[in-house]
């Protein structure tokens, strides 16, 4: 019987590469309509415009999970100094892992931890930090799946009454 909690293998024909310029504006959708699926964001959200942005403005690297031309899935690297909890040049920070909810169950979402890491690592990065709320529990799982740590002593309050929570994991580049 097969592990349940062992991530499943990605179909072969999803691949992980960087977003192109013109692809960044499908990504913010997708990232939208991902996260309103799961209920971590509300028509009036005033995170909405800054998720739907990531990326644009050319700070950091988008990474994107494609399926016969159709993008599934992305993740994004932020390097210091741009990340909400790096401290220093050897820190950066993941944001944004989105999958669409009809490519869900296939493994996306591990390969695109998986390719973030390994991009990291390529550029030096020694320690790789990531906020999530404290309700994405299935992202909770990937992550320390990943072998990400909690980092309380990173948690960030974006606002007044929320608390992101941290987790890390060092990196040997």
């Amino acid at each position: 019987m097969r592990n349940a909690r062992a991530p499943r293998r990605v179909e072969r024909c999803v691949i992980v590469r960087e977003a192109r310029p013109d692809e960044l504006a499908s990504i913010g959708d997708l990232r939208v309509a991902a996260y309103q699926a799961d209920g971590f964001l509300t028509a009036a959200s005033g995170y909405r415009p800054i998720l739907h942005g990531l990326g644009a403005d050319g700070a950091g690297k988008v990474l994107a999970a494609v399926d016969g031309g159709q993008v599934v899935g992305t993740v994004m690297l932020l390097p210091w100094p741009d990340g909400n909890i790096t401290r220093d040049p050897a820190e950066a920070e993941i944001r944004a892992l989105a999958v669409a909810p009809h490519a869900r169950g296939r493994g996306i979402g591990a390969a695109l931890v998986t390719a973030v890491i390994e991009r990291a690592a390529r550029q030096g990065v020694r320690q790789l930090l990531l906020l999530t709320l404290p309700e994405m529990r299935a992202a909770h799982r990937l992550y320390t799946g990943a072998g990400f740590a909690r980092r309380p002593d990173r948690d960030w309050s974006p606002e007044p009454g929320e608390t992101l929570l941290a987790y890390g994991l060092a990196l040997t580049p």
